[in-house]
């Protein structure tokens, strides 16, 4: 999806039509995004069930950061927080219960829950549906916000 926004953010008659900012250099990004989709893929053909490779924390964080950073650079960061719904679902879950297990536990004594675990994925697997089933459910989130994000190119 980023790969399509850096794109058309560096093609200054592209970016005219679509009326999104053009930015010099983004075509740098593109080639940035490319090179990050490809390793992406790489990484999931050797992470599918059962995992032979791990990314962690530190892999994550730092493609969360890139994501990030081209999101501000092509001037769409409202656009990341629409492509990454699944991502702020998962963070808005753990703020959700943090914030409401210490509200319950200050008034009522006891801290209660909003879902069985936080993040949300692990909510899903609590209540009994296989790791695999909600991967492949997240994964068509992603896919789906994905598609609402470019869909928001034409919507300005």
């Amino acid at each position: 999806m980023f790969l399509v926004l850096t794109y058309v953010s560096g093609n200054a008659r592209v970016a005219e039509y679509l009326q999104v900012p053009h930015v010099v250099g983004a075509g740098e990004l593109t080639v940035f995004c490319a090179a990050m989709i490809g390793a992406g893929l790489g990484f999931l053909w050797f992470n599918c069930h059962p995992a032979q490779v791990f990314m962690g924390d530190t892999g994550s964080l730092a493609l969360g950061g890139a994501l990030g950073i081209m999101a501000v650079l092509i001037h769409q960061p409202l656009v990341l927080v629409i492509a990454g719904g699944v991502f702020v679902l998962e963070a808005v879950s753990v703020m959700l219960q943090t914030g409401y297990f210490k509200y319950t536990r200050k008034r009522y004594g006891t801290g209660q829950r909003i879902f069985l675990m936080a993040p949300l994925h692990h909510h899903f697997e609590k209540k009994g549906w296989p790791e695999s089933q909600v991967v492949m459910r997240f994964y068509i989130l992603c896919i789906l916000c994905g598609v609402v994000a470019l869909s928001t190119l034409k919507l300005r």
